[in-house]
């Protein structure tokens, strides 16, 4: 018997993270900046995109491609969990509470501090929820992230399990009354997973067809944070006119995988007033060439511009 309970709260060594100048704008790149938002890449009167911290998980403090594999291997076992295979896992969430505007460059001293926040067991497998705040070397937290990861086929009891500790903002449901407030559209590139990678994620299922096939996509698929990164840039784009520093919270569950050159149509309603002056929306993202919802449950907290709506 297993007693999941004890993975709850658990924390892991704090990870040494860093960016520069370039890293906030190959960035901005990866999520499909265009030529026309200077306020994402041109670094004179500029301001990172405020979901950048997703990517620091992954990228840690690396200056150079880093193999895939080796960042999945070597973590020390969660108290009171059965092995976690990471070949079969699936990310199912990620979200970003944006608690003070991000500096364009990091410089030493900063971190990821990580912990275990909720741990589900059910018939398909087990979900593992965490908790990730960056730091910086005075200890101030600059953002705090949520994400869930579902381990496919895992069991541990057999039983249902749930305990949870912490979460993120849950999306409200979507108006069924009325059409959405903000629509945006963007196609992806078909070099689109070719750019993002370089912001730390290089797992081959992004760029060797063969691995595509093999997991039975067909082909390379988009790393679900791009497309992450690509609504909340159109959002902060249509709602705050264009102002990265506006964007507050944002939170998605991956629903289906997108290719790359695939268009998105982010659709979102304004469904009430956020705390300290923000606007709260639900949207969910499509890939309108598949005509699969990419991005479902989505919220997002955003201070609104004087602009009108569709």
């Amino acid at each position: 018997m297993y007693d999941l309970s004890r993975a709850v709260g658990y924390k892991t060594v704090d990870q040494s993270v860093s960016w520069t100048r370039k890293d906030i704008i190959t960035y901005a790149l990866g999520v499909g900046a265009k030529k026309n938002e200077l306020s994402l890449v041109y670094d004179k009167a500029w301001a990172p995109l405020p979901t950048y911290p997703v990517v620091l998980g992954f990228k840690g403090d690396d200056t150079d491609v880093s193999f895939f594999a080796r960042k999945l291997a070597g973590g020390k076992p969660i108290p009171g969990l059965p092995e976690l295979k990471s070949d079969r896992v699936v990310h199912g969430t990620q979200s970003i509470e944006v608690l003070k505007d991000l500096p364009v460059a990091s410089g030493p001293g900063w971190k990821l501090s990580n912990r275990v926040c909720g741990v589900h067991e059910n018939k398909s497998g087990i979900i593992i929820e965490r908790e990730s705040s960056l730091l910086d070397p005075q200890g101030t937290v600059y953002a705090r992230l949520f994400s869930s990861s579902f381990y496919l086929g895992v069991k541990a009891n057999g039983d249902k399990f749930s305990k949870v500790i912490a979460s993120a903002p849950q999306a409200k449901p979507i108006p069924k009354d009325r059409k959405p407030d903000w629509v945006v559209r963007d196609k992806t590139t078909p070099e689109q997973a070719l750019i993002y990678r370089l912001s730390g994620d290089y797992n081959p299922l992004h760029i060797d067809p063969a691995m595509g096939k093999a997991l039975g996509f067909g082909d390379v698929i988009l790393h679900g944070l791009s497309s992450f990164g690509f609504a909340a840039r159109g959002l902060i784009q249509e709602v705050a006119n264009g102002d990265p520093r506006a964007l507050k919270v944002f939170g998605v569950r991956f629903t289906s995988p997108v290719k790359p050159g695939d268009e998105l149509e982010t659709q979102a309603w304004e469904v009430g007033p956020g705390p300290n002056g923000t606007t709260e929306i639900a949207f969910i993202t499509k890939d309108v060439t598949s005509g699969k919802v990419a991005l479902g449950n989505g919220v997002a907290f955003i201070k609104t511009a004087e602009k009108s709506k569709l």
